[in-house]
């Protein structure tokens, strides 16, 4: 029986992606003006699939257009604070799901994630935690067995990874979260999921509300 082949990604597809990642781990900064042929020129590739992704991204929020072009928008703190209120209704509900229905393999792959974040942000390379970041939480979105958590998170995908973002490019923040992330596991494991909900809540609150008091220090004149 011959499986069907998955269709490689079509270059707007390809480009939109880089964009997209230099968005969400501050390779391109709020405020910075982008053009067609600066980006053509750093991929090596024409302005055509640049425009393309160019114009899907100020459709989606992430760039605006400005007197000199377009230029990248800033983290609405609004749109931040809505993305972290749905983060902590809906992510304990799924620790809730997800640990019934936890099994020797589920925990194993649970603990390779935690240890693998570590060692990315130990190696400080902040992309790949990025990364392994949303791929914890995924892994509990998918745990929990109900489609709609997993579809509801993708739906937000793209801010949510550039508001992620913005918590791990707070020093010392990387490190507080797969400690958090481990405890989490770790009450999972023991059978108690509403601790383990309790202990997302407050990961998700806490990351929020020390980012927004790193904000507002680095605001206040010195």
């Amino acid at each position: 029986m011959l499986e069907s082949l998955t269709p490689p990604k079509s270059l707007v597809d390809q480009v939109y992606e880089v964009i997209l990642d230099a968005l969400c781990d501050g390779t391109f900064k709020p405020g910075e003006r982008l053009t067609q042929e600066s980006i053509a020129a750093r991929l090596n590739v024409s302005r055509q699939p640049v425009t393309h992704a160019l114009a899907v991204l100020k459709a989606q929020g992430f760039l605006a257009q400005g007197r000199q072009g377009l230029t990248v928008t800033a983290v609405d703190p609004d749109f931040f604070a809505a993305i972290y209120q749905i983060r902590s209704a809906v992510e304990p509900l799924a620790v809730k799901l997800a640990t019934p229905r936890l099994t020797k393999e589920s925990i194993a792959r649970g603990r390779a994630l935690i240890d693998h974040g570590r060692k990315l942000v130990a190696a400080g390379d902040s992309r790949a935690s990025l990364q392994a970041d949303m791929d914890f939480h995924s892994f509990i979105y998918e745990l929990s067995g109900n489609p709609l958590i997993a579809e509801t998170m993708r739906l937000h995908w793209r801010h949510l990874r550039r508001a992620m973002g913005e918590v791990l490019r707070h020093p010392g923040m990387s490190t507080s979260v797969w400690k958090e992330h481990a405890r989490i596991l770790d009450e999972m494991v023991r059978g108690d999921g509403n601790a383990a909900a309790e202990l997302m809540r407050r990961h998700l609150v806490e990351a929020f509300e020390r980012v927004g008091k790193t904000d507002r220090a680095s605001k206040e004149p010195a």
